[in-house]
């Protein structure tokens, strides 16, 4: 059973801390919306610590919106404890509960190391929260910071690194222009899908990915010739079905 602070403690208190850990996962569920639908700071320390272990997503989003109903006065400080643990769900659930907290005082307490992360849970968490903290006036340094992610991966990763550069804005296309030209295949390719869904974001992450690979295997210049030639074809064809039809006429 997770601890729970003995201070206003009662009877139903300590049956929803007990309910909190329960095997049951629609049990933890219901104990998570029970928790937020009350909010009591009495839960503080139940919920924090059922974050770090918690297995079911469904339920961890719970437990995080059951502490954005918390006084972030209190939650806040707890969270940031939890930043610095040695277990990579506390960290990443903590940068999760933060995002859903939206207090831009917490910017500060992303580190580099945090975007860095080994853990790609944490670290594609950490990007998310970098994002929606950021202050206008530190955006390009945290282009720059993200930018040595590009490259990293499978497509989730990159998908997720890509969608985080896309809600910074314009800012990011100096940055990912240079990447584009990264002797590594895998940064540059992922530099400019990136950029394609910077200019259409309704453009497939797969089908930027795959264009993006045939412009670095080719190169700008060879990609666009190769697509000329169709072009070109496809205009002397009809200029000599017209000049065919002109003479029959």
């Amino acid at each position: 059973m997770v601890p729970i602070n003995t201070t206003n403690v009662t009877p139903q208190n300590t049956r929803v801390a007990k309910a909190l850990g329960a095997e049951d996962s629609s049990v933890r569920l219901q104990a998570a919306l029970a928790v937020g639908s009350n909010p009591d700071p009495v839960f503080l320390e139940p919920l924090v610590e059922r974050c770090a272990v918690e297995p079911d997503f469904f339920v961890r989003d719970m437990l995080s919106w059951a502490l954005t109903r918390l006084s972030p006065e209190i939650t806040l400080p707890r969270i940031r404890q939890e930043l610095d643990s040695e277990r990579t769900q506390a960290r990443s659930q903590a940068l999760h509960t933060l995002s859903k907290i939206g207090d831009k005082s917490a910017w500060a307490w992303i580190t580099r190391d945090m975007l860095r992360d080994a853990d790609d849970e944490v670290a594609r968490t950490a990007w998310r929260v970098a994002v929606s903290l950021v202050p206008e006036d530190e955006e390009k340094n945290l282009v720059g910071e993200l930018v040595l992610q590009l490259g990293r991966g499978d497509r989730s990763m990159q998908l997720s690194l890509s969608r985080a550069f896309v809600d910074l804005g314009d800012v990011i296309k100096p940055a990912l222009e240079k990447a584009a030209e990264h002797p590594d295949p895998a940064v540059a390719a992922h530099a400019r899908a990136t950029e394609l869904l910077r200019q259409d974001p309704e453009t497939g992450f797969d089908a930027a990915i795959e264009e993006a690979k045939r412009m670095v295997t080719l190169g700008p210049e060879l990609a666009a010739a190769v697509d000329a030639p169709a072009d070109t074809e496809t205009s002397e064809t009809a200029g000599a079905a017209e000049s065919s039809e002109t003479a029959d006429c």
